[in-house]
């Protein structure tokens, strides 16, 4: 197994548990990690409040009490909002594109609190990337957090970011995307994606060394990307997981799951396989530990952010 490596700029020194809990209380900024020759990079987009009890139905006011950790001065669970650039051989591929330049003020009585995006753009040029260096958009699923910027013009024009692109979307889900529209999809965003969408199949590789895996449950579609390299490998998981403490309660299963059981057992696999030898966590809206390994034991919670 190739040893651990990461980029200068997301390297953190561990400094106790108190520095690690501020981690899961503010939204990431821009994490590098090197899997041999392929380098991955979370690029944010903005953030949102989620309202924990509101969110993930199955928790008590008791569960957040004995856990504060998790929640920022407001109340909320931090919600990183983004997407995963994957560079290879000077070719580079886009996982989500986050919400867009739009914000959204909290609904009284919903399950989110204020949400925002518009920073993608500007933090793929602070990488070193134009758009138009993204050779194809990798959607893990039809809610607007993830499909943002491959619907909303740039501000000021009319063109589209990733109009060049293709827009990778499992089969399931885009057969049945009239779904989305009670996510918050409207039908003229969806059509503005249309021209440049190609469906792929259950294990198809879609980039090298990047191969996408049905995950059903939070959408009818929803897929993981799953990036190998240097005789490692990293699950982008998107939706299948929203906060690290799912980790640990796999069993909790999120309001906009489409199918809690089937959802609530795809997580279970999914934590069993993250437990495996040379493998790394990618979940986008894990607040500010978006990178992470999970190792059981009685120190701490099972979701370890990589690097620590």
């Amino acid at each position: 197994m190739a040893k651990d490596t990461a980029e200068p700029a997301s390297t953190e020194a561990s400094t106790g548990a108190s520095q690690k809990d501020e981690r899961l209380r503010r939204p990431s900024g821009i994490r590098t990690l090197r899997l041999g020759e392929t380098r991955v990079t979370y690029v944010p987009d903005g953030a949102a409040g989620l309202v924990p009890t509101g969110w993930l139905p199955d928790t008590t006011d008791e569960v957040w009490a004995e856990h504060p950790e998790y929640l920022d001065d407001s109340g909320h669970l931090v919600a990183s909002i983004g997407g995963l650039l994957v560079e290879r051989d000077g070719r580079a591929l886009l996982i989500d594109t986050g919400f867009g330049p739009q914000a959204f003020p909290a609904q009284p009585g919903g399950p989110i609190g204020d949400i925002h995006g518009g920073a993608l753009l500007d933090n793929l040029a602070a990488v070193g990337r134009r758009p138009e260096d993204v050779e194809a958009v990798a959607i893990t699923h039809l809610h607007i957090d993830h499909v943002g910027w491959a619907w909303h013009p740039v501000p000021g024009t009319d063109r589209l970011a990733f109009a060049h692109a293709d827009h990778l979307l499992t089969e399931p889900e885009w057969e049945q995307r009239r779904l989305a529209e009670a996510s918050g999809l409207t039908k003229e965003m969806l059509a503005a994606m249309e021209p440049r969408v190609r469906t792929v199949a259950d294990g198809e590789e879609v980039f090298p060394g990047v191969r996408v895996v049905y995950a059903l449950g939070h959408t009818v579609g929803h897929a993981v990307y799953v990036v190998s390299s240097g005789g490692r490998r990293l699950i982008a998981f998107g939706d299948a997981m929203h906060s690290p403490i799912q980790v640990d309660h796999p069993e909790w299963s999120a309001v906009p799951d489409h199918d809690r059981e089937v959802s609530a057992e795809f997580r279970r696999r999914l934590v069993a396989e993250l437990e495996e030898p040379g493998t790394i966590g990618f979940g986008g809206h894990f607040a500010d530990v978006v990178f992470g390994r999970v190792r059981r034991g009685g120190d701490g919670p099972a979701w370890r952010p990589y690097p620590g």
